[in-house]
């Protein structure tokens, strides 16, 4: 690997090998989008590296404790770089971003797309023995779907199954409700890992802390608060085709730190303590960049930009003159610079740029005006201001609950949101709870201003976060937590998912995306990044091509 900092678009579409130069030309921008490199970030070694070592322990230092190890209970971003590690799924995506054999050697799809018929890997086994067949993966589908399980994300990816049947052993046949567009890239999402059907069926609980995988490494003990560690499973053989490797993996364990101080992460890099490092803060990037010794990732991911969400369900942002007079009236480009260090792209969009059917022309109708923004309040009856500056209506006070995580370290993202809104002349409540009453909050409707970012590898982010059928309930937790409500944008999404026709799915993104702009659920600030680092005795970390995240199949260490 060159001892450069490498920024790379990752391409995660059915269609991404032949958009790199459509891509290119959307991710253009101020800052350091001007020479992102357009190749897939997850191209493999031709054969096995010869040079490659066998041993070692590779110690990293992640961001975020997912708090519970199975993909199928939580939505978390550290599942992507985790799931990898222990887990295995049907589909892969290739280098360029195309659904490529994992554990389903092969498929055939109906004429009509609504049927799927895939052919096992012959001689797969789960870490605990149980074999891999058609069973198994039926098994796992149950799991993601039962309200027992109240996934988060896997049961939404795959709603649209209607049924499926064990033709034998190592063949399965998936039938779908309607032609669902997204299905083989989302199976090839981290958090559609396949566990043991035996753990599934005689231990539930213990699938969050002791997870049992068909993944190259197997879980030796986690600690929630603290890390996890993984050792090797000598005996797997049947990595994703792309990555072109026989055998096992040649790091020995893996050991993994959860360290939420972006400054610590950062000299403990720095200073060799440890190996890799997650989601490198954007401060921190110039010295990262700038260390010969270190090799620096920045690969904008697929699915929905980094956002201000507004809880449209009720006062004050069920009002959508409210909400785009919140959208004009931020100065988004100052909170991106301020947040970003340089290293962030604004973004006026519900789409990343790097995601297939992007819709340039829905972004250009974001436009900064304050003025306009204070005409807009003024019309929805907020005209008068407090003693504190603040604008009332009936006497009361223009106010918003902002739900944050209870932590040491100060963000300041939040603090900007509430200084711009300010501005405006709204008053921004920071309610500092811990993570999972946060989350709760938000889950229930129960805020009003919170932020948040969705990443999948398909366009069909936008049905995942603005579907009304995706706003969460007593079956499941949805992502809409907008709590956006409309027909038309409804029907769109749902079309969307219910052909494979190109034309007539750019459409429906155009039309989605126009429409959002309209509705306002959410202000779009930047592109999503996943910024990770290795040191330079770490050889063959690729980007994994769903995520972005660091992938350690074939990674090897100097010994």
């Amino acid at each position: 690997m060159s001892r450069r900092p490498i920024t790379r678009i990752l391409l995660g579409s059915v269609a991404a090998a032949s958009m790199m130069g459509m891509l290119a030309a959307c991710a253009s921008g101020a800052g350091p989008a001007d020479d992102r490199d357009t190749t897939s970030s997850a191209v493999a070694p031709p054969t096995d590296t010869s040079q490659a070592a066998q041993g070692g322990t590779l110690t990293l230092s992640s961001s975020q404790d997912p708090l519970c190890l199975d993909g199928h209970q939580v939505s978390s971003a550290a599942l992507q770089m985790l799931g990898r590690i222990v887990y295995d799924n049907l589909v892969s995506l290739d280098e360029n971003g195309d659904p490529s054999p994992w554990l389903a050697e092969s498929w055939d799809v109906s004429d009509d797309g609504t049927v799927y018929t895939f052919h096992l890997r012959e001689g797969v086994t789960f870490s605990d023995g149980a074999p891999l067949n058609a069973a198994a993966v039926v098994a796992n589908f149950d799991h993601m779907r039962d309200p027992a399980t109240k996934s988060p994300l896997a049961a939404a990816y795959i709603d649209p199954i209607a049924s499926t049947e064990i033709i034998d052993d190592l063949t399965l046949e998936v039938s779908l409700e309607y032609s669902y567009s997204p299905f083989l890239n989302v199976l090839a999402q981290s958090w559609l890992g396949l566990l043991s059907p035996e753990q599934i069926a005689e231990s539930p609980d213990e699938t969050c802390l002791d997870p049992i995988g068909s993944g190259p490494f197997v879980v030796d003990a986690y600690t929630p608060g603290e890390g996890v560690t993984f050792d090797r499973r000598e005996d797997y053989d049947w990595s994703a085709d792309y990555l072109n490797h026989d055998g096992a993996a040649y790091i020995d364990r893996i050991e993994i730190s959860f360290v939420a101080e972006p400054s610590v992460r950062f000299t403990s890099l720095a200073s060799g303590e440890f190996d890799g490092t997650d989601n490198v803060a954007p401060q921190n990037a110039a010295s990262v960049k700038a260390d010969e010794s270190i090799d620096y990732f920045n690969i904008s991911r697929l699915g929905n930009p980094q956002r201000i969400t507004l809880n449209t369900s009720r006062a004050p942002f069920d009002d959508v003159d409210v909400r785009r007079a919140v959208a004009e009236g931020i100065d988004v480009e100052g909170i991106v610079g301020a947040v970003g260090f340089g290293e962030y792209d604004v973004r006026h969009a519900y789409l990343s740029p790097t995601t297939q059917y992007y819709n340039a022309d829905a972004e250009s109708e974001w436009v900064h005006d304050p003025e306009h923004a204070a005409e807009l309040l003024d019309d929805a009856g907020w005209s008068e201001r407090d003693a504190d500056g603040y604008r009332t209506k009936n006497g009361e006070r223009l106010h918003a609950e902002f739900p944050i995580v209870d932590s040491a370290t100060a963000t300041a993202l939040n603090d900007l949101i509430q200084s711009q809104f300010k501005d405006l002349g709204i008053e921004v409540e920071l309610i500092q709870l811990p993570q999972a009453e946060t989350s709760e909050r938000v889950r229930a409707g129960d805020f009003d201003v919170t932020t948040g970012v969705w990443h999948t590898n398909t366009p069909d982010a936008l049905y995942v976060v603005y579907s009304s059928d995706e706003i969460t309930d007593d079956a499941r937790i949805g992502q809409n937590t907008s709590r956006i409500t409309d027909e038309d944008l409804d029907q769109a999404l749902l079309k969307a998912r219910q052909t494979t026709d190109t034309t007539e799915l750019a459409q429906l993104y155009a039309h989605a995306q126009e429409r959002l702009a309209e509705l306002v659920p959410a202000i779009p600030l930047y592109d999503f990044y996943t910024p990770w680092a290795v040191r330079e005795n770490v050889h063959d970390a690729l980007a994994d091509s769903s995520h972005g995240v660091p992938l350690f199949t074939i990674a090897w260490l100097d010994q």
